[in-house]
Formats: structure tokens, C-alpha cells, sequence
């Protein structure tokens, strides 16, 4: 009862080449899902946690510092499994485009790059946007 179909009159059609990339992805190219998760807390224990020994678990106190808050950043390679990942104060066009490029930096430069990314207003910043659109990009 709560899901909802996209009023984008292109969905049907970026449907396809999504689930066309999951489950053929091309030979020559590279292809990552990639998303984020903002505000993940830092935290450290106040006293180093217990190892395990033979019949007992490992402990850690229930207390804790906090440290502040990092956005984790993660792009699966669909044809691999392998996952490439970042972590970064915030979220912003910036931090996004410099994680984009790391992701290109691990890519064989012969190969076609697709990214396949959700809604997240850092993705329509127009460095990104700029970024996307370059000829060995293919973005869904």
C-alpha cells in the first residue's frame, strides 16, 4: 500500500536500462550502483572492549563518545561484487563529484563507465551533471 510508482513519463524506459545493466551488464564496461549513507555516527567506546575467549563473546561497555557524524559513500561494481567506498563530513555536489572521480580512478581506462545513481540532489549539482556527461560515462 506505500509503494509508489515514479510519474516520470521516461521511467519505463530508465526501468529498463537499469534492470538491463543488473542482469546483462555490457562486456567492455564497468557498471556501478552507487549511494550514500549521511550522518553515520562516529563513535568511540570509553574503555577498549573485552576479546573473545573460548566460551564467551566478545564485550564492550554500553557507554561511548561521540565523535560527530560521517556520510559513508559506496559504489557496488555489478559484474565484480567488488565495492569501493569513501567516507566524508558531508554530502554536498563536491564530495560527490570528488568520489565519482575516485571511483574512475579504479576503472581500466578502456573501459565504458555506467553509473547508476537514485535522486539525491547532490547528483544534479552541475560540476556532477558536467561530470556525467563525459563521453566514457554512461549514467542512469
Amino acid at each position: 500500500e506505500t509503494f509508489k510508482l515514479s510519474t516520470d513519463p521516461s521511467f519505463e524506459s530508465k526501468l529498463r536500462d537499469v534492470v538491463g545493466l543488473y542482469v546483462n551488464p555490457p562486456a567492455a564496461a564497468a557498471v556501478f550502483c552507487c549511494d550514500e549513507k549521511t550522518q553515520v555516527q562516529a563513535l568511540d567506546r570509553t574503555q577498549p572492549s573485552l576479546p573473545m575467549v573460548p566460551g564467551r563473546a566478545g564485550t564492550m561497555t554500553h557507554d561511548y563518545k561521540r565523535i560527530g557524524t560521517l556520510d559513508l559513500f559506496a559504489a557496488l561494481n555489478v559484474g565484480s561484487g567488488e565495492v569501493l567506498h569513501d567516507t566524508r563530513r558531508s554530502h554536498t555536489g563536491r564530495d560527490v563529484l570528488a568520489f565519482f572521480r575516485w571511483i574512475d580512478m579504479h576503472v581500466d581506462p578502456d573501459l565504458e563507465l555506467h553509473v547508476i545513481l537514485d535522486n539525491l540532489s547532490a547528483h544534479k549539482s552541475q560540476p556532477v551533471r558536467d561530470w556525467l556527461a563525459h563521453e566514457k560515462l554512461q549514467n542512469r
